[in-house]
């Protein structure tokens, strides 16, 4: 029978295999392209957290099936002008999936390997956040975690709701639902409201002698 956490991460790596066909579409890049950019954002982030931890072998090595549904989900996308279309939207609504159910994973994946509570919320923002970087950089955009709207702060916020959900008591199962709904409803609140870290802006005061 298929585990929860790997439900969750199958719709991790479709959702951002979406986002990743977006932004190359955005960029009009060719069905290679596509494929690459689908990929490094479904596992790039998962990746980097794994060769970090010292999780070997990488899920998509041991399970090479995935990265065929990767593809898949990315393929769909380029077939389906009307997210292409409601581009904006479709995107962060896809990414906030996708980042959600990333940070979860990375929680879970450093707690089973026997970290405490700062490794596995550095493993959730890596999880959720570096494919993304990843994709936004090969794309020219800047990424999203540096802009307006809170973004790692979200994976932080999955990190302590899981935490204090396994204090609590509560099942595994609910213990990851309920981390991913309140980390994806925060994202969107987020850009829909606004919501926003301290912006440091730092302009160079001109000299008294120009």
């Amino acid at each position: 029978m298929i585990s929860f956490l790997k439900i969750l991460w199958i719709i991790g790596i479709t959702a951002e295999g979406m986002t990743g066909a977006l932004a190359a579409g955005k960029q009009k890049m060719d069905l290679f392209g596509v494929a690459v950019i689908a990929s490094v954002t479904a596992i790039g982030g998962g990746s980097i957290r794994d060769m970090l931890l010292g999780n070997y072998p990488l899920s998509w090595v041991a399970e090479p099936q995935y990265l065929v549904l990767i593809w898949v989900a990315a393929f769909i996308t380029v077939g389906m002008p009307f997210l292409l279309e409601n581009f904006r939207w479709a995107f962060l609504i896809l990414d906030a999936i996708g980042l959600s159910a990333f940070a979860v994973i990375g929680t879970e994946v450093a707690l089973h390997l026997g970290h405490g509570f700062i490794i596995a919320t550095v493993a959730s923002v890596i999880t959720g956040v570096f494919g993304g970087v990843i994709r936004d950089i090969l794309c020219s955009r800047i990424p999203l975690v540096f802009q307006k709207e809170l973004y790692a702060s979200v994976a932080i916020l999955a990190t302590c709701v899981h935490f204090l959900l396994t204090w609590l008591g509560a099942s595994p199962i609910l213990t990851a639902a309920v981390s991913v709904i309140v980390a994806v409803t925060v994202r969107l609140l987020a850009i829909w409201k606004g919501w926003a870290l301290p912006v440091f802006d730092y302009q160079e005061r001109p000299s008294a002698q120009e």
